[in-house]
């Protein structure tokens, strides 16, 4: 399977890079400034904001130097209602041809500080591109989309308990995102919101999935997961696709 990764530099999408290559995958690495060394990897300089430079990246036409503006760094933050990342300055780079389109889009950017504008402007144009090519996308989200545990009317965006007030910008936009998606309805989506808390740790292989409501971990009570684990969530759903449009995963404890 051919996997193109939309925001490939970040703190989940590097790692949604190296699960898939683990199993066997190829990888379409698309960021403003994409890496290079492993052969399963084809790196792709790409504009996520420039509709018509993602439509040639994911049909397999993209020219080199692409002008790259919209992808994300590398980073953490101590709640992980979000994948953080920051929006750059154009910079010039070389892409490489992808030999086709990819069977699967993961698209993995996020903002932070929050920028709605460019979250949704991204949103709309890879699944537009996306639906002209029949390909599937998995859109990692945010966590402030789900609805709170206990209280389904009160969206986790607005729950202090979860989302500081700091990070509730950030959490807006993400559900902002989620309704992208769902005004796509020509397009094979699917939302996948982290739980409250996300951050660099092990790899266990092991999480409890669930749909639009926040899941909390059996032993401790938390709402979290590693981005390890999160992107085995993420490559496991590309490969086994489920039913729902919107899923959530949280870390399950080995007893």
């Amino acid at each position: 399977m051919t996997i193109a990764v939309l925001g490939a530099t970040g703190m989940v999408g590097s790692r949604v890079i190296a699960e898939a290559v683990a199993r066997g995958h190829r990888v379409l690495a698309l960021s403003r400034k994409p890496g290079d060394g492993d052969p399963n990897v084809t790196p792709v300089a790409v504009d996520v904001g420039d509709p018509e430079a993602v439509r040639e990246a994911l049909a397999g036409t993209i020219a080199t130097g692409t002008v790259a503006r919209g992808a994300t760094a590398p980073g953490t933050v101590a709640t992980g209602v979000t994948a953080p990342g920051t929006t750059a300055p154009g910079v010039t780079a070389t892409g490489t041809t992808p030999p086709h389109p990819p069977d699967a889009v993961i698209l993995s950017v996020r903002t932070f500080p929050a920028d709605r504008e460019f979250l949704v402007g991204a949103t709309r144009t890879v699944l537009d591109a996306a639906a002209r090519l029949g390909t599937r996308v998995l859109v990692v989200g945010g966590a402030g989309a789900l609805r709170s545990p206990g209280d389904p009317d009160l969206p986790v965006a607005d729950n202090r308990a979860y989302v500081p007030d700091e990070y509730r910008a950030v959490a807006l936009a993400g559900t902002a995102q989620l309704v992208t998606c769902e005004a796509h309805a020509d397009a094979d989506w699917v939302y996948l919101s982290p739980p409250a808390e996300l951050e660099p740790g092990e790899r266990t292989g092991r999480y409890r999935r669930g749909t639009d409501t926040l899941l909390t971990a059996s032993d401790d009570g938390r709402s979290w997961i590693s981005a390890e684990d999160l992107a085995v969530a993420v490559v496991d759903e590309v490969e086994n696709p489920g039913t729902e449009r919107h899923i959530t995963v949280v870390h399950r404890p080995s007893t």
